[in-house]
């Protein structure tokens, strides 16, 4: 779950099923006043955004570093992604609990509904497809981790956000379908009003998902313990090295990882020695652990030997 786990195909199909999708809604609420309807649509605008600024994330990340930024950009793709998260909360949850309340305070019956129910139909295919070829991704990516614990351990958030985001659209149309059929049958527009703020809720928590992972990626993660303890075995077993303190590791993007460990040298070897070790460690590292970026080596001083080894 180090690398990225969803292609630009994944993220292509997404934006033109949304961008779809927005448009049928929105024609359908203009014609039959569905309040439940009109969030949909907005939702689906939300979405479409959501998928330029993580394909746009993604592109900025790829920038070389230079003088103001030495590390690189790679952080840009969480960055975009917490803001996805805040759009998906504001612009989603927010106005669609809004317009359901405003429904509920004003209620307008509901003109033509076989028009709602033929581009729901659409739209829950639509998404659909989407959702199918997220889920491809991700579940080859995931291996033998669960669902969840595949999501907590992603570092690469496009994954994990058009996964939920899908799910939650799909979960949003069949509450938008309940609704308008609610309303339709008791003849109260209460329902449709009702299942506005449902698909509020829905996205509030969808987003508050997603904004929580985002953090944990935006402020620092540490790579997989898996990677972290394959560089500390690698190393150890250098002839040379006597033992490896710290394995201190970050990711500035899914595929870019900082690596820092103290080591402790035999004190026998000559400096010269110790520096055609280090070379030969992040000559090999290079090779074994592509996403690993930079490596750095310090002597481990007596204060690391207090510290617990990973």
């Amino acid at each position: 779950m180090s690398a990225h786990t969803t292609s630009t195909r994944t993220l292509v199909v997404a934006l033109l099923a949304n961008l779809g999708i927005a448009v049928s809604k929105f024609v359908a609420a203009a014609i039959t006043g569905s309040s439940a309807m009109l969030t949909e649509g907005v939702h689906s605008v939300v979405d479409s955004t959501n998928q330029l600024l993580l394909m746009w994330g993604r592109r900025a990340a790829k920038r070389p570093p230079d003088e103001l930024h030495p590390f690189g950009y790679g952080r840009e793709l969480y960055f975009w992604s917490f803001v996805v998260a805040v759009l998906v909360f504001a612009l989603g949850a927010g106005v669609s609990i809004y317009e359901g309340i405003i429904h509920i305070a004003n209620p307008e019956e509901a003109i033509s509904p076989t028009i709602a129910y033929i581009v729901l139909v659409v739209a829950f295919l639509l998404e659909g497809w989407s959702t199918v070829e997220a889920f491809k991704d991700f579940k080859k990516a995931k291996g033998d981790l669960g669902w969840f614990g595949a999501i907590r351990k992603s570092k690469d958030p496009p994954a994990f956000i058009v996964l939920l985001e899908n799910g939650a659209a799909m979960a949003g149309i069949i509450a938008a379908a309940i609704g308008l059929f609610l309303s339709q049958l008791t003849g109260d527009p209460f329902y449709d009003g009702a299942a506005s703020i449902v698909i509020g809720l829905i996205l509030g928590v969808t987003a508050t998902l997603l904004a929580f992972e985002s953090k944990a990626l935006l402020i620092g993660e540490a790579a997989n313990p898996e990677l972290i303890k394959a560089l500390h075995d690698m190393v150890v077993e250098k002839k040379g090295v006597t033992a490896v303190g710290q394995v201190l590791t970050v990711h500035s993007a899914p595929d870019q990882i900082t690596a820092m460990l103290s080591v402790d040298f035999d004190d026998d070897i000559t400096a010269r020695d110790v520096e055609s070790i280090v070379w030969g460690i992040e000559v090999e590292a290079a090779k074994r652990f592509p996403a690993v970026r930079r490596l750095y080596l310090r002597p481990r001083s007596p204060v690391d030997a207090e510290l617990p080894r990973p």
